[in-house]
Parts: C-alpha cells; sequence; structure tokens
C-alpha cells in the first residue's frame, strides 16, 4: 500500500431554497433529471422535501468544486446522496464522476448537509 493520502479538494455550496422550489415548481421534470429514483424515494415522506433536493444539489456542486471542476464536468445523477442508518449523508459517486475522482486519487469523500428555512448548504471532501 502506497502512502496515504491527504485532502485532495474542498467544495462548499449554498442554495436559496425559496429559488429552488420555483424553479422546481416550474419544470416538473427537473426533480427526475436531477435527482435519482432513491433520493426522490428518500425524501418524498417529508412535509416538504425541497429543502432536503436543494441540500442534494448543493452536494452534487460541492463535489464538483472538490475536483476542481466546473458545472457539467459530469452528469447530475453520477453523485447522489444516501443516508446510512444512522443518518448519515454519503455521496455514491458514478461513472464519469467517479473516474475523474480517480484521475484525481481521490480514496474517500466527506459529506455535510444542513439547511435553514431559506438556504441549504453542503460541505464535500475528497481524500
Amino acid at each position: 500500500m502506497g502512502q496515504p493520502v491527504g485532502v485532495i479538494g474542498v467544495g462548499v455550496d449554498a442554495v436559496d431554497i425559496d429559488r429552488f422550489a420555483r424553479s422546481l415548481a416550474r419544470t416538473p421534470g427537473m426533480r427526475t433529471r436531477l435527482f435519482t429514483a432513491q433520493e426522490l424515494a428518500d425524501v418524498a415522506p417529508r412535509v416538504d422535501p425541497v429543502p432536503a433536493l436543494a441540500a442534494r444539489f448543493a452536494a452534487r456542486e460541492a463535489t464538483m468544486k472538490a475536483l476542481g471542476l466546473g458545472l457539467g464536468a459530469f452528469g447530475f445523477h453520477e453523485v447522489s446522496v444516501e443516508r446510512q442508518p444512522s443518518g448519515r449523508p454519503t455521496l455514491v459517486v458514478t461513472g464519469r464522476a467517479r473516474e475523474l475522482a480517480d484521475d484525481a486519487g481521490v480514496q474517500a469523500w466527506h459529506l455535510s448537509l444542513t439547511h435553514t428555512a431559506t438556504v441549504a448548504i453542503a460541505v464535500v471532501t475528497a481524500s
């Protein structure tokens, strides 16, 4: 085994929840374009799933930033958020996003999500 890898990148993104809600309302197909079926099922029981979806969208953007990339570097379904039984959110990285992460030497992802009534935030660390 090689040397342990330190932090490769950190990404943070904030999403205005009201603006995001308006976008989802204007474009109903946006939910399935942005989120996996599992993510949509995970947030469906919530009274208002929009803050959780906004945080998951922020996670995608933060992942791109952690890799030093911009919007469009990979498809939205190639990064998703899963909740562990403990409630801890984790990233699932597949496809082109996984290839880019492998090329950058990423061996682990760390994710933190939060939201207030107005803003959803995600912080992603690639190591």
